[in-house]
């Protein structure tokens, strides 16, 4: 381990523009990565100017719409990552309980193992938690689900610890790996997991679940809803209160069934009529 470790911390005007940037950085850097409401932040023992050039090339393709600032510094070397894993508990949601591998699970919850990676959902992001009630809600034995933008795969995990039929996809091949580890750790299945999106889905689901950001919902709302049954369940999640609206008039053609807010963050619920 070296004395000294860098960290550039990444702050952008628009908060809806985080979570795509940091799954960006997140297939170029395999260092420790910490989401905050407005933020990024990067440390690694080795230089991150590379991280803010491509960064910055990538804002130059969307026409340099996106205000950001960076914060480069070195600093004493500390085992940072046993640090920030050691600071997450564990979690209770409705009958969930969410927990890392140095604790018990408990009796009477569905237990879900999680061992903390720096750039993926442990339920503790407004939006997994309420996606999360959403699932205990709505999510029923032998449903056929698909995760769209699983991320941890906690989610999934959550409607497999049900009894549903779970399919998991991600444009994020750290994702997709995320993901099979953490089923794996669980000893859980799946019966399909793909790089990629819904519209390579085969079959349609009783549950579709994306928990993704705002712009990309928008973005491939047909492929949601071709995917799901009439009389299915569409849960959308990770939009921000400012770009709700814009969301729902995406989605106006299927029934609102629920609206849950936690923090400044949406989650609705759709039904496929």
């Amino acid at each position: 381990m070296k004395d000294k470790y860098y960290e550039l911390t990444i702050t952008l005007k628009k908060e809806d523009f985080v979570e795509f940037i940091a799954d960006f950085i997140a297939n170029i850097a395999g260092d420790g990565l910490e989401i905050e409401r407005d933020k990024i932040i990067i440390r690694s023992e080795n230089s991150v100017e590379y991280i803010k050039d491509a960064v910055n090339s990538l804002i130059g393709t969307l026409g340099n719409s996106i205000d950001i600032e960076y914060k480069i510094e070195q600093k004493d070397n500390e085992d940072w990552i046993l640090n920030y894993q050691n600071s997450v508990e564990p979690i209770e949601v409705g009958k969930f309980y969410i927990y890392p591998s140095w604790y018990e699970k408990k009796e009477g919850k569905i237990n879900i193992k999680l061992d903390p990676a720096l750039a993926f959902g442990s339920g503790h992001h407004a939006t997994t938690f309420s996606c999360l009630e959403a699932i205990e809600e709505f999510v029923k034995e032998d449903d056929r689900v698909l995760d769209v933008g699983c991320g941890s795969g906690i989610l999934g995990l959550a409607c497999k610890k049900i009894g549903a039929k779970i399919d998991l996809c991600d444009t994020d091949p750290i994702s997709v790996d995320s993901c099979e580890k953490n089923f794996a750790l669980n000893g859980a299945e799946y019966n399909e997991l793909w790089e990629g999106s819904a519209n390579m889905a085969k079959g349609k689901y009783d549950v579709v679940i994306a928990n993704i950001i705002a712009d990309v919902l928008k973005f491939i709302d047909n492929d949601l809803k071709k995917v799901l049954k009439r009389g299915g369940i569409l849960m959308l999640s990770g939009i921000l209160d400012t770009k709700e609206k814009s969301v729902t008039e995406v989605y106006s053609n299927l029934e609102l069934l629920k609206r849950k807010q936690k923090d400044e963050w949406i989650t609705l619920i759709y039904k496929k009529v």
